[in-house]
């Protein structure tokens, strides 16, 4: 190369390196503003799969309908279905699914909140390679929960879910059974995720700014429908929620103020039920509620939607929105009574080490989103814990952003938050997902399973997550 060509091409590329640095340091996200329709699609309700013993699961490109619109291209387990299979196990059954990789890029599956042996786990360096398959085989030995599965290949795990690669796993257990909970009709499973469509066409192209705050939608879906309704009688409904979107944070609530009861989140059922009328869920948080419909009449409806919250940073929590509608359609004398108490959780305590996990956004050539300093390497076990040990977890955020703290391969309780929002009521039971606002410290105490071998712990932003925010740890 000429001297005056390599002399110009340098000044270049400091030039550049320049006007990138500056646009890191003038990150500015940007809130999505939210779309309404006009409520006319029937809710999807995922296609269920009773103790699957060597189902076969394909993940491929396919089509489906989003909106009323057409359709458009996703990642699915099912063939023109946008949400995969709802399994329901019984607790003490083996699980096995014979997994079959047909998208022409590597993928798997993590089990998220399941506690199961390592190797099952969907750590991010078991990947399946296109056109390989993987058998998917271990016994569920936990308490009744909401639980779900997704990919977790580095760097691909938020465009594969929010593609459409997600779906949703229910664990029954003869404690829960007792308590005479509605079911069948009366059980409503909810898989919230936000889309964003370009003429109908799903994207997923996050700009750096989206990349620091997490790819949000302007339109909700709730099973992989968008502006969806559903017909109910004048009754108490059970609705298993969760929250799928890669970023997007919902503070739950229902038009006209109606009142609900949370009875279970993560890890299942908490002690006792707690009522409320708006309630904070973060991404890859589950709750499970009762929602008595019988104050309404014939024909009325009412949305279940998001109210405004603060501490969302500057992307999110600044518009209120509707997402679902429930109209009554049958008028029934049925006066359900919830039980004064659901079950009994052992307190977990004397904790024989404390770790603690800063969360940071740090400058470099670009900003990236890092704990304790580092990115996520495979090469490194950054922590090390034995079987049986009861450890307390901190995690610190000092940034200006919400993260969703998860914790692979067990469920934790959480002991302490630093703000005064305290320890909310849908927190006071098993969690495997901690949300922590800007400037929040939250404490979380945990008994390590006997399950040996390397597992993660990361940010459920998932854009946080591929950008590198996750460690790994190792049960010994």
């Amino acid at each position: 190369m000429k001297r005056r060509t390599f002399i110009r091409n340098s000044a270049i590329g400091i030039v550049a390196g320049s006007a990138l640095l500056e646009s890191c340091m003038k990150v500015e996200p940007v809130p999505v503003s939210m779309a309404e329709d006009n409520f006319s699609n029937p809710l999807n309700i995922p296609k269920i799969i009773q103790n699957p013993k060597n189902y076969v699961m394909n993940a491929k490109t396919t089509q489906a309908k989003i909106t009323n619109k057409g359709t458009t291209e996703i990642m699915s387990y099912l063939e023109n279905i946008p949400t995969g299979p709802l399994f329901r196990m019984q607790k003490g059954h083996e699980f096995s699914t014979s997994f079959k990789n047909n998208l022409d890029e590597h993928t798997n599956i993590h089990w998220h909140g399941l506690v199961i042996p390592a190797n099952m786990d969907g750590h991010p360096e078991n990947i399946i390679h296109p056109n390989e398959s993987f058998e998917y085989r271990f016994n569920v030995n936990q308490r009744a929960g909401t639980y779900w599965y997704h990919p977790h290949p580095h760097e691909a795990t938020a465009r594969q879910t929010y593609m459409g690669l997600a779906g949703m796993l229910i664990v029954n257990d003869t404690e829960e059974a007792t308590l005479n909970l509605p079911s069948g009709a009366l059980e409503i499973p909810l898989i919230i995720s936000d889309k964003r469509l370009s003429n109908n066409n799903l994207r997923y192209n996050p700009t750096m700014n989206e990349v620091m705050s997490g790819y949000m939608g302007e339109t909700i879906t709730v099973n992989g429908t968008a502006f969806p309704y559903t017909e109910v009688s004048s009754t108490t409904y059970r609705l298993r929620i969760l929250n799928a979107s890669n970023a997007r944070i919902y503070n739950l609530a229902f038009t006209n103020n109606l009142p609900f009861t949370v009875i279970g989140s993560d890890g299942g059922l908490l002690e006792n039920p707690a009522k409320m009328t708006s309630l904070l869920l973060g991404p890859a948080e589950r709750v499970d509620i009762l929602v008595d419909f019988s104050s309404l009449k014939i024909n009325e409806s009412v949305f279940l939607k998001s109210n405004t919250f603060p501490d969302g940073s500057k992307a999110q929590g600044k518009e209120e929105f509707n997402f679902m509608k429930f109209t009554v359609k049958t008028i029934v004398t049925e006066n359900y009574q919830t039980p004064a108490r659901l079950s009994t959780i052992e307190k977990l305590s004397m904790s024989s080490k404390t770790r603690t996990f800063k969360l940071q956004m740090k400058m470099g050539l670009k900003m990236s989103h890092q704990i304790n300093n580092k990115l996520y390497s495979s090469t490194r076990i950054d922590e090390t814990v034995k079987v049986g040990d009861i450890e307390t977890w901190i995690f610190e955020n000092k940034s200006d952003e919400p993260h969703p703290m998860h914790i692979h391969g067990l469920q934790f309780q959480v002991s302490e938050r630093s703000s005064k929002r305290g320890i909310l009521p849908h927190e006071k039971g098993w969690k495997d997902v901690v949300l922590l606002m800007p400037n929040e410290t939250v404490k979380v105490t945990m008994k390590f399973p006997d399950n040996k071998g390397k597992y993660m712990v990361h940010c459920h932003n998932l854009e946080h997550e591929d950008d590198g925010m996750m460690l790994q740890f190792e049960i010994v």
